[in-house]
């Protein structure tokens, strides 16, 4: 199973990053995330055996409930990477919670090796040649309530999420 921990944000969120979407609609080269997809990862596991879900599930109860809930801010756009050729559109993220969460993660899990968290939510993807649009400012916020365990299937028209199970914060 390929599997990550995140937080989803709320549908009136994501149907307002959909209509920023649009800024890149016109443009060859960008693949946009489906708004109900997007999200905030906050640690990737990638293919893992099916007989180790009960200890994600137990690990994602155990760190979210250490956290109490939080506000996330969304606010602008960036590149990854930040020069050269872009590869990624992203909102950056921000929220006293979201490190915490990220770090608690990995050090219940220390087998999983991540690249360093950068909270983000992916609008879109470079699949060929891709201008980089103007930075756009989003100015959206959320409550961040619970926490994700997600399974992640490849599809030839892209992932598609599943969620398998939430865990409350604090």
């Amino acid at each position: 199973m390929r599997l990550f921990y995140a937080i989803f944000p709320p549908p009136r969120v994501q149907e307002a990053l959909g209509e920023a979407q649009a800024r890149v609609r016109g443009y060859k080269g960008w693949k946009l995330s489906p708004p109900p997809q997007l999200h905030i990862t906050l640690l990737f596991l990638g293919q893992q055996p099916e007989e180790r879900l009960p200890e994600f599930r137990r690990i994602g109860r155990e760190v979210a409930a250490t956290v109490p809930d939080f506000e996330v801010e969304l606010g602008g756009t960036g590149y990854f990477p930040a020069t050269g050729s872009p590869r990624v559109w992203f909102v950056k993220a921000t929220g006293a919670g979201l490190e915490p969460l990220a770090k608690g993660l990995q050090q219940a899990l220390p087998d999983i090796k991540t690249a360093a968290f950068h909270p983000h939510l992916t609008l879109a993807r470079k699949k060929g040649p891709a201008p980089r649009i103007g930075p756009l400012v989003m100015n959206l916020q959320f409550w961040a309530k619970a926490v994700c365990l997600v399974e992640s299937k490849l599809e030839r028209s892209g992932s598609q999420y599943r969620v398998i199970e939430q865990f409350p914060l604090g």
